[in-house]
Formats: C-alpha cells, structure tokens, sequence
C-alpha cells in the first residue's frame, strides 16, 4: 500500500476510535492526526510509518521555503526592479535559484539597460548582438565573448575605417611624409575591401596609387586552438593581430601600425554574423 493509502487507512481507523471502535480492535500504536503549526496539512504523530511522516515533513518544508522566497512575498515587478540594481554576474546567479527567478532575472527589463552599460564607450559592437529579436541576455553575453575574440576576419578589415601611420623605427623619409608626425592634418585612413585589396584616401601622400592586397593567416593545432594568427600586405613583414580593452583592433608591425576607427554608432554592429570564440 502506498504512503497515501495507508495514511487514509489510518484516518478511517482513527476516526473508528473516537466514535467507539470497532469490537475486537486493540488500542492503536498512532494518534490521532492533528493540524501542523504551517497550517492545512496533517502530520503522522506515531513513529510506524516513517515515510509518511518525512513527506509530509518535507511538505511543510517546502511551504515555509516559499513563504520566505522574496519573489512569492514581493512579486516579480518589485524583484525586477531589485535585481535590475545588482551587477550581470549577480543576476546571472539568480537564474540558477528556481523556475520562477530564472524567469524574472532572464527579462529584457534587466538586462536591455545592462547591454546599454556594457556597449559604453566600446569602439566597436559586435553584429550578431544586434540581430533583430534576440533576447538581450543573449545579447549580453555573445557581446562579452566576442570582445574577447582575438582572430580578426575579413568582415572585421571590411567593416571598419583603419588609421595608419608609421613607427618611430620606419625610415626618416616616411615619417616626414606622415602626419601623425609631422602634425600637418589628421592620420591618414585606410579600407579594406571584400575583393582583397586595400585602398586610401586621394589626398594621401604616402600611398602613391600603388596596389595592395592583403590575407589573414591564421594557423590551428589538432585541437582547434590558434597556434599562429596574422595579417599580410603584399609582401611586406607580416602584422600582429590586437585586440585592446574598448574591443578596437590593431594590426602592427616595426615599420608602421593600423587602428581601427570606433564605429560603435553602426546600427547593424560589425565583424561576423557567427563569431569564431
């Protein structure tokens, strides 16, 4: 018999006692069910069926749980004001909790307003955040792991306007002709396009119309972790791959150095649509 029928069993008997009993029944071993302190729910007062008495316990248990829970006592429009207070990884915690706070601390209440505070002051905002309908903790945390991508793709060179200007250790003749440098007007700019070239601005004095194509190299091990990661023009020494704190790239090598130019207004975001992590 299951704990349920022998708890309604011990009911029916109970009940049988305090009318008279019925002849030939000895004196129970249980006593008579009582209300419990929570209030509703009747607790075993004997020792004989143990399982009955630890459900029923855990019952209870579980009754002043959600008594205390903050959400059940203040609701989810006062606890989304509460935890849109606390930083991303508190709330993110809070989703582990129950089915109830994952659904209040997943809202887009929260975390719209967090994406807003993340994406401040960064150069650049990845493109896949900004895809029409995605949740804004989604947006969040694809955000940060894309900041934290180090392999440049030619959607990233395509995407932005790059600053370039030459190092302290380039031939006197180039720096002269430089405006970094020589202070004469503002950095010269370079474009990547899709078709592998790189093109500049008309009045740019050290270009000189000549063509350049670049390449990505990237290099993997057997377990799909980057063993060497660059980028070429022509065939000039190779440039380092940078990825600084505001999400802007730099490419650079002993000659000369190319900056991203923040562009964090671009209503579309940049970079790749499925990012490499």
């Amino acid at each position: 018999m299951s704990d349920a029928g022998k708890v309604q069993e011990l009911g029916k008997r109970g009940k049988r006692k305090a009318s008279g009993g019925e002849e030939g029944d000895g004196p129970s071993s249980f006593s008579l069910f009582s209300s419990s302190s929570s209030g509703g729910k009747w607790r075993m007062g004997g020792g004989h069926d143990g399982g009955a008495e630890v459900e029923m316990a855990e019952v209870e248990e579980e009754e002043e749980e959600e008594k205390q829970d903050p959400l059940v006592l203040f609701g989810s429009g006062v606890m989304t004001m509460i935890l849109s207070k606390l930083d991303a990884r508190s709330v993110a915690l809070a989703r582990l909790v129950s089915r109830g706070w994952l659904a209040v601390s997943s809202s887009d209440d929260i975390w719209a307003p967090k994406c807003e505070e993340l994406w401040q002051g960064k150069a650049h905002i990845p493109r896949i955040s900004k895809f029409q309908g995605l949740p804004k903790l989604a947006a969040y945390s694809l955000s940060v792991m894309d900041g934290r991508r180090t392999r440049i793709t030619r959607q990233d060179l395509c995407d932005h306007t790059w600053e370039f200007h030459f190092t302290e250790a380039a031939p006197g003749y180039w720096r002269n002709l430089d405006p970094y440098w020589n202070g004469t007007g503002p950095p010269m700019r370079r474009y990547f396009q899709p078709d592998g070239t790189i093109t500049a601005d008309d009045d740019d004095r050290v270009w000189g119309g000549h063509e350049s194509c670049y390449t990505v190299v990237t290099g993997l091990l057997a377990d799909g972790k980057i063993r060497d990661h660059y980028m070429r023009i022509n065939r000039w020494p190779k440039l380092s791959v940078h990825r600084k704190q505001d999400w802007g790239w730099e490419l650079s090598n002993h000659l000369y150095c190319y900056t991203s130019v923040p562009d964090a207004d671009k209503e579309d975001g940049t970079g790749p649509f499925f990012p490499l992590f």
